[in-house]
């Protein structure tokens, strides 16, 4: 595995070794030794998988007092999927990323705690599997509005299918950020 950091400090691209020959490939998308080794995490509590169609944005979600830690990649199809810093004390608060995640480059990317995350389908169709160091909180989890204009993320979609939880997404000064588990509102 080859672990390539990002701008975003705590956000890791990974490219695994990928072992092909006639009947198809093989490769390891988790090893404990060699993520800790990397200096991440390898304690996951939950994993989950999501399937969507051509033109779906998710997100950008993230959770306040119970943030996530996410290990996130595409096994079918291809999606956009992007990262926003939230935490309080870091010197990259509201910069975002984003990277090409697909059934074919097989990459995967590690979100850190207290990032929200969100990703729009490029493909008929993508399954999208991530771990999570947090179990899921629905009552802890919050939204940013895909399209905000201070965040100005790039997405190449211009009129995504949004779920009404996304519809509904708070402007990113509005939004809580995380700060080592505590909740604040700042306006960057």
């Amino acid at each position: 595995m080859r672990f390539i950091p990002t701008e975003l400090p705590g956000l890791v691209l990974i490219e695994p070794r990928v072992f092909e020959d006639p009947r198809g490939f093989f490769m390891e998308t988790f090893h404990s030794e060699h993520f800790r080794d990397a200096g991440l995490p390898i304690q996951f509590v939950q994993d989950t998988h999501s399937r969507s169609v051509a033109g779906t944005l998710r997100g950008l979600h993230y959770q306040l007092r119970r943030p996530q830690g996410k290990l996130v990649r595409c096994t079918r199809g291809e999606v956009l999927d992007v990262a926003v810093d939230l935490r309080l004390d870091s010197p990259t608060l509201g910069r975002w990323f984003a990277t090409t995640l697909s059934e074919d480059n097989r990459r995967q990317v590690y979100l850190p705690p207290g990032m929200a995350h969100g990703f729009c389908i490029l493909s008929d169709i993508a399954d999208v599997v991530y771990k999570c160091t947090e179990l899921y909180s629905p009552q802890d989890e919050r939204t940013i509005a895909w399209n905000d204009p201070q965040l100005a993320i790039a997405w190449p979609l211009g009129n995504p299918l949004l779920s009404d939880k996304d519809r509904r997404g708070l402007s990113f000064a509005e939004a809580e950020k995380y700060a080592a588990g505590q909740s604040s509102r700042l306006a960057p």
